[in-house]
């Protein structure tokens, strides 16, 4: 009898690319958040998203139904259109944030494995807090996050990561945790995960 993958943690590299390598086909089409901005491709995309692995491990942005860093989701072949993808943001779009602070900016837009993805919003607010926490390592003044319009709550989700931006400009802090974030979630594993401060990151994480 033929056996069929896991859709948990696995180390079968076969069903992953490589880090290296850029395959447009398996990788998430860039959608609303970054219409109209300079999406990066080929050695641009593999250079940023290489780097956001190690920021992932560093501050444990995890993926926890598959157990591995969430950075690894675009390489994943079982899952060909989930991931990150990213551009950078043009100071002249009418959709440009209106900052001082943020002369340059990359967006980053994140697509669920499904439409009801009860992680979506942990893990866009840890990949928000760790891109930001870590900003040193990047040319970046600010990286803004946001779930693509397919999953069921991208526009609730969305409000708390502008409210996340504009408290990070303002202070610096990306620990903040936005109003209301309890309301948001579709299932007892999301609450549980905003409890324990899984992927969002804990009080006591290194913010």
């Amino acid at each position: 009898m033929p056996s069929f993958p896991s859709l948990f943690g696995t180390d079968d590299d076969s069903l992953f690319d490589n880090y290296d390598t850029f395959i447009p086909k398996h990788n998430p089409m860039p959608d609303r958040f970054l219409e109209g901005h300079d999406v990066l491709t080929g050695n641009d995309h593999v250079a940023f998203h290489r780097l956001t692995r190690e920021l992932f491990e560093e501050r444990k942005v995890y993926d926890m139904t598959f157990n591995y860093n969430l950075a690894r989701l675009n390489l994943d072949t079982r899952h060909k259109n989930a991931g990150y993808r990213y551009a950078v943001e043009r100071n002249n779009a009418d959709d440009a944030i209106d900052s001082e602070g943020a002369n340059r900016v990359l967006r980053a837009e994140f697509t669920p494995t499904t439409p009801f993805c009860p992680q979506t919003h942990t893990l866009t607010i840890g990949s928000f807090r760790a891109w930001n926490g870590l900003s040193d390592r990047h040319e970046y003044d600010l990286v803004r996050v946001r779930p693509a319009p397919m999953h069921h709550q991208s526009d609730a989700i969305s409000d708390q990561l502008a409210e996340l931006e504009q408290t990070y400009l303002e202070t610096g802090d990306v620990t903040t945790k936005p109003e209301d974030s309890a309301e948001i979630g579709s299932s007892p594993m999301e609450r549980t995960m905003q409890n324990e401060g899984v992927s969002q990151g804990s009080p006591d994480a290194p913010f």
